[in-house]
């Protein structure tokens, strides 16, 4: 069904991009966060991608889309976090 505030049809998957400086622990935590909005997201759907000099690591976690509301909602908890840069 299409949402009215977007052109997604729901459910969709949709790929959530998050950059932040490479931590040991940061796709854990960027996909523990992922998982309180999206409970159904496997780790297989992460890909990672570190910058050139190694200094920032690109996630991009692909979930199955449910709501516009799920996605305001995840887009904030991503993007309040202190180890995240950006969220796309």
């Amino acid at each position: 069904m299409a949402d009215a505030d977007t052109l997604l049809e729901f459910p969709c998957e949709f790929p959530i991009k998050v950059m932040g400086e490479t931590r040991d622990d940061f796709t854990a935590t960027m996909l523990e966060i992922v998982r309180l909005h999206a409970p159904d997201v496997d780790a297989s759907r992460v890909e990672s991608r570190p910058s050139s000099s190694g200094k920032y690591l690109s996630l991009t976690i692909t979930i199955t889309a449910t709501s516009k509301p799920q996605l305001d909602d995840l887009y904030r908890s991503l993007s309040g976090h202190p180890m995240v840069k950006v969220v796309l």
